[in-house]
């Protein structure tokens, strides 16, 4: 992975960490059509971030493992 994609893969982690986020804006923010920018992609493979349910609500939140990544790069 290129340092750009890994350095915006760390804020997107650290962007949900903040609070778990609505799917949809998570979306809008990190969803590229650019092969070189993977952001979203990466950090659902690398399962740092995941999707889960909150009743009617698709909410993404961090990882034990994006909670890792956040402290060793802090």
């Amino acid at each position: 992975m290129s340092d750009a994609v890994e350095s915006l893969v760390h804020d997107m982690v650290a962007w949900v960490a903040q609070a778990d986020r609505p799917y949809a804006e998570v979306m809008e923010a990190w969803r590229t059509s650019c092969p070189r920018l993977t952001v979203w992609e990466d950090a659902t493979e690398r399962g740092l971030v995941e999707r889960v349910r909150a009743g009617h609500e698709a909410l993404v939140r961090v990882t034990p493992a994006g909670r890792a990544l956040l402290m060793r790069r802090a």
